[in-house]
Formats: C-alpha cells, sequence, structure tokens
C-alpha cells in the first residue's frame, strides 16, 4: 500500500487515508532525500506512533520535493501533445532538458509570471522522485524501476512560450521562480503500485475548464525507459526529480500549415513577431487571476496524488 507524505516548512507528515488527516513524523530530515533515507520514522508515523493527528486542511504544504535538487524534464512525450504540437509520434526522439530547482514551489503557491512574459502557458505532468542514486551507465527494465524510484508528485511544467521558442531556450523559459508547482502529496509506492503507473490519468483545469485530460498510457517513452537513457549521461541522486512530460490540451498549438509556410518565408525577426502577436490572442494562455488545478491519480482512486490549486499572478 502507498504512503503519503505531506511536507510544511517545518515538519514532514504521513496523510491518513480518508481520514483528512496527518500524522508529523518524528525525524531530523530537513531534505527530501533525507526522509527517504529514514524510511522506519515514515513507517511509524503511517502506523500511529507519532504526534497527535491534526487536519490536513489546516497545515500550509510546502512542496514535498526539496530544493536544491536536479529537475530534469522529458520534452514531448505524450501522442496527443505530439500530434498537437506538429510531430508524428512514432518519429518524436526522446529528448529531456533541465529546470532551474529554485523554480519548485508549493502545491497552492501563487505562480508569478514575469513582467516581460506574454504568453504563460501549463503543463500538467507525473513527476518521479529518485529514491536511489543512479549512475551514469546503469541499465534501468521495469523490473529495476521500484529499486530507482521512491515515489510520484503532481507537477505543472510552466512555460514562458514567448521565451522558449524565438530563443529555443527551454531552460530560461521554464525556470522563473514558482514556474514548477510541486504536490501536495508525494505518494511512496509499494511494488504492487507499480503495475497502476500506466493508468493514471492527468487533468488540469484553468478557471474550472479541463484542458487536459489523459492517462500515462498516452506516453511515448515510459518511466523505466526514460530513466535508462538518462542514465547514458546524466547521474540522478535520492531526491532528485524526473518530470515525464504532458499529455495535449495546452495553450500552444502547431500553426496551421498555411501560416507555417508563409512564415517560414519571413526573417526569423519577423516570423518571430508575427508568432508572438498571433498566439498572444489566444485566450487559453495564462492571465492573471487565474486559477489552475492539476491532479493526477487512477480512476479507481488506488492511486492518488492529490491536487494542487495554483493562482496566476503579476508582479
Amino acid at each position: 500500500m502507498s504512503t503519503s507524505v505531506l511536507r510544511t516548512t517545518d515538519d514532514w507528515y504521513v496523510e491518513l487515508p480518508g481520514t483528512g488527516r496527518a500524522v508529523r513524523i518524528d525525524t531530523a530530515a530537513r531534505t527530501t532525500a533525507d526522509l527517504l533515507a529514514d524510511r522506519a520514522a515514515i513507517d511509524a508515523a503511517a502506523a500511529g506512533d507519532g504526534d497527535a493527528d491534526v487536519a490536513v486542511a489546516e497545515l500550509e504544504l510546502a512542496s514535498p520535493v526539496t530544493a536544491p535538487c536536479r529537475v530534469v524534464a522529458q520534452m514531448v512525450n505524450y501522442k496527443s501533445h505530439a500530434r498537437e504540437s506538429g510531430f508524428d509520434p512514432d518519429q518524436v526522439p526522446p529528448t529531456f532538458f533541465r529546470k532551474a530547482s529554485h523554480s519548485v514551489t508549493g502545491p497552492n503557491s501563487a505562480v508569478v509570471r514575469p513582467e516581460h512574459v506574454r504568453l504563460l502557458d501549463y503543463e500538467v505532468e507525473l513527476g518521479l522522485v529518485l529514491g536511489a542514486s543512479l549512475p551514469v551507465g546503469t541499465e534501468v527494465t521495469e523490473a529495476d524501476l521500484p529499486r530507482y524510484v521512491a515515489g510520484l508528485v503532481v507537477t505543472d511544467d510552466v512555460s514562458a512560450r514567448d521565451v522558449q521558442l524565438p530563443k529555443g531556450q527551454f531552460y530560461e523559459a521554464k525556470s522563473y521562480p514558482t514556474f514548477t508547482p510541486v504536490g501536495p502529496r508525494l505518494v511512496l509506492l509499494d511494488a504492487a503500485d507499480f503495475a497502476r503507473l500506466g493508468r493514471l490519468r492527468l487533468r488540469l483545469e484553468v478557471n474550472g475548464v479541463v484542458r487536459q485530460d489523459r492517462t500515462t498510457a498516452d506516453m511515448i517513452v515510459e518511466p523505466a525507459r526514460a530513466l535508462g537513457l538518462l542514465a547514458r549521461f546524466q547521474p540522478l541522486d535520492p531526491g532528485d526529480l524526473v518530470l515525464t512530460g504532458t499529455p495535449g490540451g495546452t495553450a500552444l498549438q502547431a500553426p496551421a500549415k498555411v501560416l507555417e509556410v508563409i512564415g517560414g518565408l519571413l526573417p526569423p525577426a519577423k516570423k518571430w513577431k508575427a508568432f508572438v502577436d498571433r498566439q498572444a490572442a489566444n485566450p487559453a494562455y495564462l492571465r492573471h487571476g487565474d486559477v489552475i488545478t492539476a491532479s493526477i491519480a487512477t480512476d479507481d482512486g488506488a492511486l492518488d496524488l492529490g491536487t494542487q490549486r495554483t493562482t496566476v499572478e503579476h508582479r
């Protein structure tokens, strides 16, 4: 049975299933990596051996993944997202990029749009939290996955499209402070839970309107293979976070073929200015005051990572 861990700025808690209550973990851990190494304390709290329980609603939740850590993400890793981005899902090569860990924020914190950003987009993603070191050269099979992945989190890969596309700069466009909401729960998996990874549903709403709604069966590169590909060049350690891509439904859509051809005839500066101006008229991009809710769970509720609720602010 999975164990759901919550974090505040001062303490760690185990959420008691179906009760809306949580028990404080008696641990000196300050980082996610430290907590994962203190599994006895987690198990004791889950057994009811911790402090008196508290209402989860009374806790001011922080990200259960602590920074600094490595944050690595997969690009175009759902068939539906590939198609709407103008790619053939069968021809998309596995591609990774980094995000700065200072972009990590809590599950109910504001997403702050920088002054110069016009095209702010959302991407609900399943996050893998490493529980063991993954050295370069490690081969990872499905059977190996429980050895390296301790748990799962809901993440939102917030993206400044007018920085990402004209500059070809993923790192900057996705690394501004607050651009990676994480949580609410870190769901620690047992062996049986890994069979459910292909049945998780990712759902994101903006102001109550569904924008994204697909299961992980839509993935192009599944977690075990993704970690094996990463391990060809990127070591990972306990507490590191891997974002596994987003399904279709983002604000950004591939341009119509006619516009794409016309754009190819323009000088780069004019082409990208025309692109940004055209996209700015798209009401699907995030605006000040928009409320984003993102959740991941199996349809039967057997594995539930919870729901994050963030509000967009323009400061």
